[in-house]
């Protein structure tokens, strides 16, 4: 009750600075330019339509959506937000004018845990983010470069396998996730570092800590949450010293946490490279980052705190395949005939005698239709990252002034029933002879983004993805513990950077192919 006061005293004083900037408003209206506006639900005083935003944003702008239509203006506190939520505005704003909306608003997460604006997904646009863009798609996750680590990849593959079959030897009940997430962390740091984590693998860095494969996990945990939370002081600047909801209090940890364990990171790179040398010779994505930096010839030198942002950026990435896949089993568990039909074509295109390999997928068009419906009801950016416009722009009528921040609506479009039959529905079937794909040119499906800013590392993210699932399907049956039924699985998500279960799933694995093939490789 003490309290009462000071909240009474705090209303007061942000209604009264509400009516000085409103009065302000009035006055310099007169000399600006009158914009028509989308339409969108009326905002209120200082927090604009942010009390129409729920734990889940992208069930409520889709709710919203419903009411105002496919191009909808709304107002977050301090900012204009408008949202596309069909097929043509996304091609408006990822394609046609993909120039002017190419930006990112300043947030956060961009500040905290993006090492000041300098990792890909949160550099605004410019001579910098256009380099490490570049260095991406050429250097980091190029066809060749994807191709030499896919040697990896089958190993941690036959791992994650050999871990399930022990796990079912014993009739236990498995969180599912931890294998998958284990999965994409080895994959992603034997890729990136160089190095595995094993559960009991610590690694000293320089503050005399450790960090264990959990302990990244934990971290990556808290990186996707934070860069995905609706952060107050984002759409009301002048409350973000308050850190009301303690974000910013947990993104500055968690940086100070990531920054101890990257700095070791770069010192053993920055070891290695001058042991050896003349003969030393790039294995992992930190040592070509690294070459890159000394590169004299760059635009914009990429300097430590570079090298650190980007790494980051590269472990987070294939969080996003782990929580697919066990979307896609969640979503098969409800529908046992969809695993009937993989397991035919399975059985029919690969055989019982070896496990499935990258190169298998083509020829399995079954998987392939999973993963996209699986993408389509559960993509892991409902509400693709935030763009901002640099210039003043026109659509179906309506104006978009500079400076406002711009969300496509993923989740809605691929919910459009004038797209999809019974949107609501899993049904893979619906991608068998089409020609829908995920890499951003078909704007009914988007869930790596499209244009310029979309995900960079898509390709590998696709690939873990399709290999996973396809033999999950091919090595087990899979059903839910005793005592629960299809009816009674949650499929209830949080929001994040990803959109996860809210519950993991726990499930029996029973082994179905030849035991040899669960052993272990030394």
């Amino acid at each position: 009750m003490d309290q009462l006061p000071q909240w009474a005293s705090l209303l007061a004083v942000l209604l009264a600075t509400a009516l000085f900037f409103k009065t302000i408003h009035r006055r310099r209206r007169g000399n600006q330019r009158t914009y028509n506006l989308p339409p969108g639900p009326k905002p209120w005083p200082i927090i604009g339509n942010l009390n129409l935003i729920g734990t889940l944003p992208h069930h409520s702008i889709h709710a919203l959506a419903k009411q105002y239509g496919p191009l909808m203006q709304l107002r977050f506190g301090s900012f204009p937000v408008v949202v596309g939520s069909s097929v043509d505005m996304a091609k408006f704003f990822l394609k046609t004018h993909d120039a002017v909306f190419i930006d990112r608003p300043k947030t956060a997460a961009g500040k905290h845990t993006g090492y000041n604006y300098s990792d890909i997904t949160w550099s605004p646009y410019g001579a910098y983010w256009r380099q490490a863009r570049k260095m991406c798609l050429t250097e980091l996750f190029s066809a060749k470069r994807l191709e030499s680590y896919e040697y990896i990849r089958s190993e941690e593959m036959r791992a994650l396998l050999c871990g399930l079959h022990e796990a079912s030897g014993l009739g236990r009940v498995v969180k599912l996730k931890d294998y998958l997430s284990t999965l994409s962390l080895n994959v992603i740091t034997r890729m990136v570092m160089g190095k595995r984590y094993q559960q009991d693998n610590e690694v000293a860095d320089q503050g005399g800590s450790v960090t264990t494969l959990e302990e990244l996990k934990s971290m990556l945990d808290e990186l996707f949450l934070l860069e995905g939370v609706l952060v107050i002081g984002d759409s009301i600047p002048w409350l973000r010293w308050l850190d009301l909801q303690g974000y910013i209090k947990r993104m500055k940890k968690l940086s100070k946490v990531f920054d101890r364990f990257l700095e070791h990171v770069v010192d053993e790179h920055n070891e290695r490279r001058l042991l050896e040398g003349q003969s030393f010779k790039a294995t992992d994505m930190v040592d070509v980052l690294l070459e890159v930096a000394s590169d004299p010839n760059l635009e914009v030198k990429l300097n430590r705190y570079g090298v650190k942002a980007i790494t980051q950026d590269l472990m987070a990435g294939p969080e996003t395949s782990a929580t697919t896949v066990e979307w896609a089993v969640s979503e098969i568990l409800k529908k046992p005939d969809v695993f009937g039909k993989a397991t035919e074509e399975l059985d029919r295109v690969v055989g019982r005698g070896r496990w499935v390999t990258e190169k298998d997928i083509r020829s399995l068009p079954y998987v392939e239709a999973i993963v996209k419906e699986t993408l389509r009801m559960h993509p892991g950016s409902p509400l693709l990252s935030p763009r901002l416009s640099r210039e003043d722009a026109s659509v179906a009528g309506y104006d978009i002034p500079a400076g406002t921040r711009v969300l496509v609506n993923a989740w809605t479009i691929a919910r459009d029933p004038a797209l999809w039959d019974a949107p609501e529905e899993f049904m893979p079937e619906r991608f068998l002879g089409s020609k829908i794909d995920v890499k951003g040119q078909d704007f009914e499906l988007l869930p790596f983004g499209s244009g310029r800013r979309m995900c960079p590392g898509y390709s590998l993210g696709l690939k873990v993805i399709q290999v996973s699932l396809a033999n999950l399907l091919h090595g087990f049956a899979w059903r839910l513990p005793d005592g629960v039924t299809k009816e009674e699985l949650s499929m209830e998500e949080i929001f994040g950077l990803s959109t996860p279960r809210k519950f993991p799933l726990e499930v029996v694995a029973e082994p179905k192919l030849p035991g040899h093939l669960y052993e272990r490789l030394e």
